[in-house]
């Protein structure tokens, strides 16, 4: 009896011990499995606002956007997982500036968008800016090109976008003379958003140098500086692009891809 007793103990014995092994196992594999299952990767819903404004002053020259500032940017971020969604002022075709599309201004990123023609679909048939919600995006770019001098600076439905963009602390980013789409953009604080920020842009004596001095509405160096903004540049046509707080400016064409980057890393 005793010996049938003993038998019967050391098998509730060994039966627990199976259970809390077999316990221990599952919930080992559950915590390893949960970070696998539940992992998900970053979105990054990104808005390219393009000029919807073709001529160059009175010269009776066309304008645009640059395309180096757009298809650098745009190849680095879609190339990264980034949606993006182009969108201009009137919708429909956005202008691209004849001078941006020549051997002379070819990068590897314009003979990328030379061969894709669903970019180029895309360029021929962007959303209307008026339709855009800020909350369906992370961040917002603007590409380039003497265009947004004329437009862009002024158009009430940009400047209420960037402002939204701000408010919700989301990367903004502009390059060579798209900052000039800040021109009228206020901060939270109802002072110009780029008063006491660092911030860079089309240089004056670039400006000079490609002869349009007297031609534009405005020079972007001047506005940033009287709008208050920390302006700094280097030298004439080198890379160079800033970042203070949500606020991501470039210099020239060359310095788009910097930007890019700066708001691929401002999502991560």
């Amino acid at each position: 009896m005793k010996l049938i007793q003993t038998v019967a103990f050391v098998l509730t014995i060994l039966s627990v011990s199976s259970c809390k092994d077999s316990k221990m196992k599952n919930t080992s594999e559950s915590v390893l499995e949960e970070p696998l299952n539940s992992k998900k990767e970053k979105t990054m819903n990104i808005l390219f606002v393009l000029t919807s404004h073709d001529k160059l002053g009175d010269t009776g020259k066309k304008t645009g956007f640059w395309v180096e500032e757009f298809a650098s940017p745009y190849y680095t971020l879609l190339d990264k997982g980034a949606t993006i969604t182009i969108a201009t002022p009137k919708g429909g075709a956005a202008p691209i500036d004849p001078s941006s599309d020549t051997p002379d201004a070819a990068t590897e990123a314009t003979k990328r968008f030379d061969k894709d023609e669903e970019a180029k679909a895309r360029i021929a048939n962007t959303q209307k800016l008026s339709d855009m919600n800020p909350d369906d995006f992370d961040a917002v770019f603007y590409p380039g090109g003497h265009g947004p001098l004329w437009d862009l600076a002024n158009d009430e439905t940009s400047i209420a976008l960037i402002e939204k963009f701000n408010s919700q602390a989301k990367p903004i980013g502009f390059v060579c003379h798209a900052p000039a789409a800040l021109k009228r953009v206020k901060g939270t604080d109802g002072n110009p958003l780029v008063k006491g920020k660092k911030v860079t842009g089309f240089t004056n004596t670039e400006e000079a140098a490609v002869g349009l001095t007297d031609v534009v509405p405005f020079l972007v160096e001047d506005m940033l500086n009287n709008n208050g903004g920390i302006y700094s540049k280097k030298d004439d046509w080198a890379a160079y692009a800033v970042q203070d707080g949500n606020l991501i400016t470039g210099q020239n064409p060359a310095s788009s891809e910097l930007v890019a980057e700066k708001i691929m890393e401002s999502l991560k």
